[in-house]
């Protein structure tokens, strides 16, 4: 990807806001509510001792130009999830809708990202069915319904990578099949021990998976043979969905349920070191669940990683030795840009930490419920996704947000056509959203 010029961008976009979901005016606007006089002391903030360094207060967020990133070809963009700063039209507006097929229910879950490969989008839905569409108008290519006939319609989860025309699809069913990407012909399909709720890895002609037993297995992109596997503690419980692991180089970074986190050599699956993000001191039942969901990013030498029960770290890839931990929960992929890291955490607190020893630069709190009043329907938040100078989150009360990067403030706001679980993706100076419903969102 290479190092650009940095900069510091000390503009924020001070257009009106535009009510309806037509534009995203809104998202790189002005804040939708009208901000009342007074500071603003974040309780969250002060509850989990989360607050910004004052060794680092004058500090100037530095970030690459953007650039046009054509493809994204796995979950988080790339193997070692490692994006940066992507370009975004200044105001993009809704292209096209699609529809990618069953949304989610009580019981199933859309949890795969989608794809973006030289001018189509694949996306799998609730039900394991893979769709093909066409990037200018949304136009539906081939569809391919994966579920085997046995089944009923119980499992759900895994989902997509891409390599060498190739599409491979991870599935609640204990299946890796790998698909033709021209026309969603089945190559091979070959079952593994256990379900999956992540999306596979795939990387140098080997496809990465983890399962929901906690068994990491690398197999071969030609045939589906399986080369190794790599077993951590198996949990009984967890949260739902899972992390991809990250490949860079001969390094696979594999994060599990239990807590664990391990950096194997990709050739034949020997670990390298281990780490763990499960909580030291657990104050209440949910920290007993140390799942790592968010994909770990892989930058610079450097795997950057945060765990539910409230532990995030940076660890050397080779060596394994910590390099910084903070107390942050979260389960949500981090986002490096330039010489900093953003995140998501639990408490629905959009942080800034500096890349090197992890102090934080900003704090932004974000809504906890839709009904703040009576703190009823809480909102679940996702992303970040770092592009053309702001910060993209969206939410499970169907809104989304732009957040610069550099100061922390809330530049804009919209609303989507339903709740959004997913991480919102860019490619190709176009914005792609999934919402629950099963609609896929295109803009650009």
């Amino acid at each position: 990807m290479g190092v650009k010029t940095l900069r510091l961008a000390g503009l924020i976009v001070g257009a009106a806001f535009l009510s309806g979901c037509e534009t995203l005016g809104d998202l790189f606007g002005s804040p939708p509510e009208e901000i009342l006089p007074g500071e603003r002391i974040s309780i969250l903030t002060i509850d989990r001792g989360l607050s910004p360094d004052a060794s680092v207060a004058e500090v100037p967020v530095l970030l690459s130009e953007p650039y046009v990133n054509g493809r994204w070809t796995q979950y988080g963009g790339s193997p070692d999830h490692a994006m940066y700063h992507l370009a975004l039209a200044k105001e993009p507006r809704r292209a096209w809708t699609s529809d990618v097929g069953a949304g989610s229910a009580s019981d199933r879950r859309i949890l795969a990202q989608p794809l973006v490969v030289d001018g189509t989008i694949y996306t799998m839905d609730a039900l394991s069915t893979v769709t093909a569409f066409e990037a200018e108008r949304g136009r539906a290519l081939w569809r391919q319904d994966l579920e085997p006939e046995f089944e009923d319609r119980g499992y759900f989860g895994g989902g997509l990578a891409y390599e060498n025309g190739r599409l491979f699809v991870s599935t609640g069913f204990a299946e890796v099949i790998a698909l033709n990407a021209a026309d969603g012909q089945v190559v091979w399909r070959k079952s593994v021990p256990g379900p999956m709720r992540a999306a596979p890895t795939a990387a140098g002609g080997r496809v990465f998976v983890v399962t929901t037993a906690n068994q990491t297995i690398a197999m071969s992109a030609d045939d589906g043979r399986q080369l190794w596997a790599h077993s951590g503690i198996e949990e009984t419980t967890g949260l739902l969905g899972g992390a991809s692991p990250a490949v860079s180089g001969s390094t696979v970074v594999a994060p599990y349920s239990s807590g664990e986190i391990f950096g194997l050599l990709a050739e034949n699956g020997r670990p390298l070191w281990s780490e763990s993000l499960a909580a030291v001191n657990r104050t209440d039942p949910l920290a007993d669940i140390a799942q790592i969901r968010g994909a770990p990013v892989i930058d610079r030498d450097m795997v950057f990683a945060v765990s539910h029960s409230g532990r995030m770290i940076a660890i050397d890839l080779r060596r394994g030795l910590r390099a910084w931990e903070r107390d942050i929960g979260g389960v949500e992929m981090p986002w490096v840009g330039g010489d900093f890291v953003f995140v998501l955490s639990s408490d629905a607190q959009l942080i800034c930490l500096t890349r090197k020893d992890g102090r934080i630069r900003w704090v932004l709190p974000l809504e906890r419920f839709e009904d703040p009043e009576d703190q009823e329907d809480p909102i679940q938040w996702t992303g970040p996704v770092l592009a053309g100078d702001r910060l993209i989150v969206a939410g499970s009360h169907g809104k989304a947000l732009s957040v610069s990067p550099y100061t922390g403030e809330v530049i804009g706001a919209i609303d989507l056509p339903g709740a959004v679980s997913i991480a919102p993706v860019v490619a190709a100076n176009a914005l792609y959203f999934v919402t629950d419903s099963g609609s896929l969102v295109a803009m650009r």
